[in-house]
């Protein structure tokens, strides 16, 4: 069985505690794919003094020179593609097609961020003396942490890495212990490619490690994905310190559909957006409302479409949904099952685990709807992170737009509707960080802010150039070539 080591100051070595933990597959639990370090606070100071010295000159590194290696490490990831999907599905259960789109969105961050290198650009402005120059600049951080989530397993530190480098900051980076695997494919590309000795290093290990990068006098930027439980945390870990902290956490994404929508796409939309990565996603659409003229014929389709979907294993080329990626997982779905039943919502499909035969060793679960859900029940407001569905009645736009607001996060929604004017309303008072018209809740693309707001987040966003504000600070600078003392709004 292989041990994979921790990335510390350009070498992979083992943890001081010399204790590791294994990585099994969801769909197999007897299948170990391997063992990672169980590491401790001194390995994370070892990496986060081999980090801030290396700061000292990666950030006089040009920014084009940096973004060059971005580049190089896009290209080596398109060559390694279909082997770190294959990697992913493993270690985290959904299917090899969306696997080798998390690894695309790696490819398309890395090479949007390397383009970045020659545009972090400030601004001239004319001064309001004479025989002055003024002018801002962007300025790196220094040491960032970076905590991902298990989902995205390579998407997300993506997401995080690549501005934080092409910036000119150094990383330490934690990923989840459900999916190690994926965070060290990626850091390996990393070093292959030629990225400095201390510019990355790899962690592995449980929160005790993520909470010594939250407090760490040499961090200076916590850049967070996962629940808004532990976001809290992070956020209180850091902010005696005055640290940057970017918080990524849940969602309870709504879609809309409107009496005039075109139902065969609201139903493919949904089941996508419902089922997708198993419901496994902060984007999800756990949520449906649906206009009262057309719930019924909506209704019976995605049902019967739901119940039809294959679920097994992601390496099997004809299974359109995994599993959940762990036994607390799948229980935490079974939970809410119950709670949907105790609470009066009519369960329409699904509702049990999967236990045999081909399911026996992994933790997968049905496709679950249900229906004759109130905005108040528990299963249409909390962030359940599986294949469960709430289906909502509304009777006009308004109402819909009221319940679909009426939740403590604002990560995602969509509406489905031919009447552009309901579109634009909808755009305009649904209170997200993102928003689809006639597609589900779920495929942010690269080069657009990412995020959300309320209990979503705190403010900052991934993604497109909105990411280089995380990683970067201004820097206003005046040249006065008068040879006097100017007094600025006294000498005008």
């Amino acid at each position: 069985m292989r041990t994979y080591h921790n990335y510390i100051a350009g070498a992979w070595t083992p943890s001081v505690s010399g204790r590791t933990f294994e990585n099994r597959s969801p769909a197999n639990h007897d299948e170990v794919i391997g063992l990672f370090q169980d590491s401790t606070v001194a390995d994370v100071d070892a990496a986060i003094d081999a980090a801030s010295r290396a700061y000292a000159t990666w950030r006089l590194v040009p920014a084009p020179k940096r973004a060059e290696l971005l580049l190089a490490a896009a290209a080596r990831l398109v060559q390694q593609k279909e082997v770190f999907a294959r990697d992913m599905t493993r270690e985290m259960g959904k299917v090899l097609e969306e696997t080798r789109g998390d690894v695309q969105e790696a490819i398309d961050m890395t090479q949007f961020m390397a383009g970045e290198g020659r545009r972090q650009y400030g601004q001239t402005v004319p001064s309001e003396l004479r025989d002055k120059f003024a002018m801002s600049i962007r300025q790196p951080l220094g040491v960032c942490a970076m905590i991902t989530p298990w989902n995205f397993p390579m998407a997300i530190p993506s997401w995080k890495i690549a501005p934080a480098l092409v910036c000119g900051n150094t990383v330490v980076f934690k990923p989840a212990t459900l999916t190690p695997l994926s965070a060290v494919n990626f850091v390996k590309v990393l070093e292959e490619v030629g990225v400095p000795p201390g510019v990355v290093n790899l962690v592995t290990g449980g929160p005790d490690i993520g909470t010594r990068m939250t407090t760490h006098d040499e961090v200076k930027v916590v850049s967070f994905t996962g629940s808004t439980a532990v976001g809290r945390l992070v956020n209180q870990n850091a902010a005696s310190e005055f640290k940057r902290v970017h918080l990524e956490m849940g969602g309870k994404n709504v879609i809309i559909i409107m009496d005039d929508a075109q139902l065969e796409l609201a139903v493919e939309g949904c089941l996508w957006g419902g089922f997708g990565t198993s419901g496994q996603r902060c984007t999800a659409a756990s949520r449906v409302i649906v206009h009262e003229k057309v719930h019924d014929a909506f209704l019976e389709e995605f049902a019967a479409r739901a119940k039809g979907l294959r679920v097994g294993n992601g390496l099997d080329a004809s299974t359109q949904m995994g599993p959940s990626v762990s036994e607390a997982q799948l229980q935490t779905v079974m939970k809410y099952v119950e709670i949907g039943k105790s609470e009066g919502a009519r369960l329409v499909t699904g509702g049990h685990r999967l236990d045999t035969g081909a399911h026996a060793r992994g933790w997968f679960h049905e496709p679950t709807i249900f229906a004759d859900v109130s905005p108040t029940m528990r299963i249409a407001r909390d962030e359940i992170f599986g294949p469960l569905v709430s289906v909502l009645r509304c009777s006009s736009l308004d109402e819909a737009i009221a319940i679909g607001n009426d939740v403590a996060y604002g990560l995602s929604a969509s509406i489905y509707t031919r009447d552009i004017n309901k579109a634009f309303q909808a755009m305009r008072d649904m209170y997200t960080g993102i928003f689809y018209v006639n597609a589900p809740t779920i495929g942010a693309e690269v080069h657009l802010p990412f995020g959300g707001t309320k209990a979503t987040g705190n403010g900052h966003r991934e993604a497109g150039t909105a990411a280089l504000d995380v990683f970067s600070e201004w820097k206003s600078i005046y040249v006065d070539f008068s040879g006097r003392l100017q007094r600025a709004q006294i000498d005008t």
